[in-house]
Parts: structure tokens; C-alpha cells; sequence
């Protein structure tokens, strides 16, 4: 098992953060243009415990994949999951926090817990590929979110 975490402050609010966060399609916005993301379900203007979201991604020297996630464990304005249900990893479980910091900055924080298949290959492959993509995806992220919300 593995773990990601990140935490970035941004110089907004956490309604507007949360705004944009909790609704599925804003996705795209946070997603590197060269894995060719696109969302293939339809998909509310807000998401709720139980939603699922049918995506295509591009992953690098394996092609084009589907991965089906479920959104749970929601409390709005400040946390909320997704979770894999179809896809490349064995697990994949996103957490998302988002709180207050300081008098009008926001606090997220990204957790996921993830494992590879095909067991130890899985683990090679992480070692030397994947840990580095997802860390730049996530650093992705990071700066789109910073240029969307402020410092």
C-alpha cells in the first residue's frame, strides 16, 4: 500500500474552493492536458454520496484506460471521497479536506491510498514510474489550483 499526500493553502475561500472542488466536471481543470482526460458520463453540476463517473485517461506507454469512481463520505463544505471502483490501480482512495486557514485562505489536503496489481512487478513499476507520474500530476494540481485561487 502506498500513500500520496499533499497540502496546499490557497488565498481564497473555503466556500469558493469548495465550490469548484465538489463539482465533477472542474475535474478536467486539474487533470495534465497529455493524459487526455475526459470525462465519459454524465455528470451533475454538484456531486452527492453515491455519485459514479466514468472517466478515459491516457496513461503513458499503456494506452488508454477507463477508470469508474464512486464520490462518498461527503460533508459538505470540507471533505469527500472517491474512490476506484474500475481501473489501473488495485485501490485507489482519494481524500479530500478542505478548512479554513487563517482569516480568508483555504487548506486542502489530498490523501490517497493506492496500490498497484500484478504484485511485485507492480511494485518495480512503481518505484520507477509511477510514483513519479502521480507526483507530478499532483504537483499539477497544485499549480492549477494556485493560479485559480491565489497564494
Amino acid at each position: 500500500m502506498h500513500l500520496l499526500e499533499r497540502e496546499i493553502i490557497l488565498g481564497s475561500d473555503p466556500v469558493k474552493v469548495w465550490e469548484f472542488l465538489s463539482t465533477p466536471i472542474n475535474l478536467n481543470e486539474l487533470t495534465p492536458p497529455d493524459l487526455h482526460f475526459q470525462v465519459l458520463s454524465e455528470v451533475p453540476d454538484k456531486m452527492y454520496n453515491g455519485l459514479t463517473i466514468l472517466y478515459e485517461i491516457q496513461i503513458p506507454a499503456f494506452g488508454k484506460r477507463r477508470w469508474l469512481t464512486e464520490i462518498k463520505h461527503i460533508q459538505d463544505g470540507s471533505f469527500f471521497v472517491d474512490e476506484q471502483k474500475i481501473g489501473p490501480y488495485r485501490l485507489w482512495y482519494h481524500q479530500h479536506r478542505i478548512e479554513r486557514f487563517e482569516e480568508k485562505k483555504t487548506r486542502t489536503l489530498d490523501r490517497v491510498f493506492y496500490q498497484l496489481p500484478f504484485g511485485l512487478f507492480g511494485g518495480l513499476v512503481h518505484k520507477f514510474w509511477v510514483k513519479n507520474m502521480l507526483e507530478e500530476i499532483f504537483d499539477y494540481r497544485a499549480r492549477r489550483l494556485l493560479e485559480l485561487f491565489g497564494k
